[in-house]
């Protein structure tokens, strides 16, 4: 009898034995893999004429996954961040297959050996606040729909929640009593607390008291209550950026996504002169240096140290290699 091919056990013992059961890895990292394995099947059964069905472990070679690589950059545009994160998925899937089975290591090197990509760091894109301003007047808030956008599209500028935080929210993380506050859960089921500003407070409440929703149900929902998903944010937010850069031309330059708050909400907060440590706690960052990032994008923090500093070096006299008669001397002699 033929040994069947050991690349589907492989695959479920990875998904449900190592990440679920052994890292408990959140359902957003089990979702972000799959999508990474589906990808890869479907390209290395078309470039070996066969359905998903018919691979086998030998026809996942190294060659295969730089490949599928190129493939993300070119065939697809992703960016070289999302190139990163599928190789990510893949080399951690190799390397438990190289503990698990170790006849297989010389095959699982030639993955684990490929290097994430470097990418360029760009300074964040983030909105000004007439720009904020011009995008949260456009939903029509006399509809559920818009009076909901509204909600939540000035509860991610408030918070600077990433949007999954946000959709993910139920009004039992919410505390509705002065000071008011919100429990978000972010990358790797970290929770932090996020203070509300009254008028936001009290745009939840008025969307709860037109929508009521159940302590532990989600709060922002499609027009049949089901959870909004972010495509769905995403059109929707495409469609009131395109009719505020009508009134705000600058809005035409940028790239606009739900991520967009979090970056003007980080922005705003270094203007306003907040310490970048309370910044980092409020927006949820491991690192310290994630948040000095923001540090550096403000343009009118930047202006402003100019010209202090342009005030210092006008006001006084001459350099003293000016003044000096015998150093100007001495170098016209050289």
């Amino acid at each position: 009898m033929k040994k069947a091919d050991p690349l589907p056990a492989l695959l479920r013992a990875f998904f449900y034995e190592w990440l679920v059961e052994q890292r408990n890895a959140s359902v957003h990292t089990v979702r972000s893999y799959r999508d990474t394995w589906r990808l890869f099947l479907r390209f290395v059964a078309q470039r070996q004429h066969r359905t998903v069905a018919q691979l086998k472990w030998a026809d996942l070679t190294g060659s295969e996954v730089g490949a599928f690589l190129q493939y993300t950059e070119g065939g697809r545009g992703d960016s070289i961040g999302t190139r990163n994160c599928r190789l990510a998925a893949l080399r951690s899937f190799f390397g438990f297959v190289a503990g698990r089975e170790p006849a297989t290591a010389e095959q699982c090197a030639e993955v684990l050996r490929i290097p994430t990509k470097k990418a360029p760091l760009h300074a964040p894109s983030y909105l000004e606040p007439p720009e904020v301003e011009a995008i949260l007047a456009q939903p029509d808030r006399s509809t559920v729909e818009g009076q909901r956008d509204h909600a939540l599209l000035s509860f991610l500028y408030n918070t600077g929640a990433r949007i999954q935080e946000a959709l993910e929210l139920c009004p039992n993380a919410i505390r509705w009593e002065s000071p008011a506050c919100v429990r978000l859960y972010g990358k790797g089921r970290k929770e932090r607390l996020c203070p509300l500003w009254p008028e936001t407070v009290s745009l939840l409440k008025a969307l709860l008291k037109r929508q009521p929703r159940g302590d532990d149900e989600r709060l922002f929902v499609n027009r049949y209550s089901a959870p909004l998903g972010a495509s769905g944010v995403r059109f929707k937010l495409a469609h009131y950026v395109a009719a505020a850069t009508k009134k705000v031309a600058s809005l035409a330059l940028k790239n606009v996504t739900p991520h967009s708050f979090r970056h003007a909400t980080a922005v705003h907060l270094v203007a306003a002169g907040v310490d970048v440590t309370v910044i980092r706690s409020w927006l949820g960052h491991v690192s310290l240096d994630t948040t000095n990032h923001y540090a550096q994008a403000n343009l009118e923090t930047k202006r402003k140290a100019l010209e202090r500093v342009g005030v210092r070096s006008t006001a006084g006299r001459l350099p003293r290699w000016r003044r000096d008669r015998s150093v100007l001397e001495w170098l016209d002699s050289l």
